[in-house]
């Protein structure tokens, strides 16, 4: 796994169109890997969200929260179309960040 740092935002998926969510990490190959591993309680080990499915580099924390915050405000519709402009398959891209 990768251990540079990095800022970015990312979307996690149950399966393509299931439940969504929608965070930011400094490491986002380790921050992944968490989620799958079930190590971080919460949210997505309820709900089985662990395929990433977006992602988006940023220059610093600072835009990446702010990337973060704005892309929660949006409707799911939105962040569907997000996704499937970018991965129109809705597959795990968690092998193009380890």
């Amino acid at each position: 796994m990768r251990s540079a740092k990095q800022p970015a935002v990312y979307i996690l998926a149950s399966r393509p169109l299931g439940t969504l969510y929608i965070g930011v990490t400094s490491s986002l190959g380790k921050r992944v890997w968490q989620h799958k591993s079930n190590l971080l309680p919460g949210f997505t080990g309820r709900h089985d969200v662990h395929r990433l499915v977006y992602y988006e580099l940023h220059g610093d924390m600072t835009g990446a929260i702010r990337q973060e915050t704005k892309l929660k405000r949006w409707s799911r519709e939105w962040k569907i179309v997000l996704i499937e402009g970018a991965n129109p398959t809705w597959r795990d891209l968690y092998g193009e960040v380890i």
